[in-house]
């Protein structure tokens, strides 16, 4: 008989993937596109989501006939998605109602502000583990609704769908207009602010604070359960998991044990600690997400820390300074000096996520003197990474009885070996980095071979697991809480800066 796969889509926030994995969680081919990203307004970031559908129909083709694979041989389909952007589509013709808004999108600041003050944070963090934040998904349906004339009211009737990039995919793979399946799964469910983080149901209270008509919500079912056979694309095959790419990514790291941890370093950095079965409420500024939930066991909780800004300050430091030509050249040119020269670059480009949660906060550069080169700035780009890294992570050991011992990490940035010492530095606990660098897809793999029986249990995929590299803190204990002290003041500096919109 030929040998099976599974087939990971990791729809992510600038491309599309697809890759396939055989049974030793060993990549056999991957296909990509990227789409497009829309700028319409300053804080504003949206994404053509037929774009995407377009992108997926190309890439699924692209990997099988790179493997010289044909649809029979895929065991199951898992998907993984960039969380929080948000889709609304006609249910009867499958059209977009516009652009999709972006998980990095501000528009909704002004809701924030007002939400925060009624009915208080505390309504939020008892019923959905968040905070009012320009960063989930409830707000930008209200947002739409208060500017789309009519949206409310064609919700109310059962015309308008809603769902983050997984179930839009999800219903267009499995018929679209005629009978697609409208699901998504608790761990992108509980990134919208409406979902009960302790039943992982829609609440109630929550649909009616923020107006949110319950026909126009996907189905809350498990992570990695028999959803559904696509009838597009891969006829037949069937669509078993779907995971939030950086719960994906936890899975793909097999980080299965309460406080075991990973980091993913890409245009921001997402660090999850698995707390179990039991759920944990952050008082430290982190988010209580829900990690995975297999078939019908119980669900599995994380702690989360958001930095919305690490990899994307890199690009920053390419493309709008013009001070390196490609993203590699960073840990060279920061190589050429010894330190940061007493210069720090705080990348609150549009707020500041975990742990400090303040919209207010813009980018600063710190500490600057005439002796201060553009290598000292390349290492204080590079820095800001670890610092933040390491606050999420204090976040985290005053939150959890769980205290790290050591980071799994992933993601581009992971190949800059000098950041990857930096960070074990700061944190004073070894940084460890598998061979699959892929782990979000792998994640989304791992969790459809196992609800299609590819894979049996568990403990199967951590044998899969492989070191590729490590590094182990080597700085001064001095050193180390005196840089500290001066990453926080920088961050004090940066609070503050928005102000109300000048008079006209």
């Amino acid at each position: 008989m030929a040998e099976r796969y599974v087939m990971s889509i990791d729809q992510g926030t600038n491309s599309t993937r697809c890759i396939l994995f055989d049974h030793r969680g060993r990549l056999v081919s991957v296909a990509q596109r990227e789409h497009q990203q829309h700028f319409p307004r300053p804080g504003w970031v949206e994404h053509d989501a037929v774009e995407i559908w377009h992108n997926l129909q190309r890439v699924v083709p692209e990997a099988l006939s790179g493997a010289g694979l044909d649809a029979g041989q895929v065991a199951a389909i898992g998907l993984a998605n960039q969380r929080e952007t948000t889709v609304l589509w006609n249910r009867h013709t499958g059209a977009p109602l516009g652009r999709a808004i972006v998980w990095q999108d501000t528009r909704t600041g002004p809701l924030v502000e007002e939400f925060g003050q009624r009915p208080g944070e505390e309504f939020f963090l008892e019923r959905c583990g968040l905070p009012p934040s320009t960063y989930f998904s409830a707000l930008r349906i209200r947002w739409l609704f208060d500017h789309v004339k009519g949206l409310e009211q064609r919700a109310k009737d059962g015309e308008v769908l809603f769902g983050t990039i997984e179930s839009w995919l999800i219903w267009n793979l499995t018929g679209g207009a005629d009978g697609g399946l409208h699901i998504t799964d608790p761990t992108n469910a509980s990134r919208t602010m409406l979902m009960n983080i302790r039943t992982l149901t829609w609440d109630e209270e929550l649909l009616s604070f923020f107006g949110v008509p319950r026909s126009m919500l996907p189905e809350i079912r498990s992570s990695a359960e028999l959803y559904d056979d696509a009838r597009a694309l891969l006829p037949g095959v069937s669509i078993t998991a779907a995971l939030g790419d950086q719960q994906a990514a936890l899975f793909g790291q097999t980080c299965f044990s309460p406080g075991e941890a990973k980091c993913t370093y890409g245009t921001g950095s997402f660090l999850l600690l698995n707390t179990g079965n039991d759920l944990v409420r952050s008082r430290n500024g982190l988010l209580t997400t829900v990690a995975y939930k297999i078939g019908d066991q119980q669900p599995v909780y994380a702690l989360e820390g958001s930095i919305a800004v690490t990899g994307a300050l890199v690009q920053w430091f390419r493309d709008r300074l013009g001070l390196i030509s490609s993203a590699p050249e960073i840990e060279t040119l920061a190589r050429t000096v010894e330190d940061n020269g007493g210069c720090y670059i705080v990348p609150a480009f549009s707020g500041l996520f975990a742990p400090h949660w303040r919209s207010d906060a813009r980018g600063v550069i710190v500490g600057l003197t005439s002796y201060i080169t553009k290598g000292h700035l390349a290492r204080a780009v590079l820095e800001a990474t670890g610092w933040q890294t390491r606050e999420v992570v204090d976040a985290m050991n005053a939150d959890s009885s769980l205290a790290l011992t050591q980071l799994k990490v992933d993601g581009g940035m992971t190949a800059d070996n000098l950041l990857m010492q930096f960070v074990a530095d700061v944190l004073d606990v070894p940084v460890v980095r598998p061979m699959v660098a892929e782990t979000v897809s792998l994640g989304a793999a791992y969790a459809a071979g196992l609800a299609a029986g590819y894979w049996p249990d568990l403990e199967v995929l951590r044998r899969n697991w492989h070191r590729a590299g490590q590094w182990l803190p080597d700085m001064d204990p001095e050193r180390r809480q005196w840089e500290y002290e001066n990453w926080q003041r920088a961050v004090e500096r940066s609070l503050g800066w928005v102000r109300p919109p000048r008079p006209s």
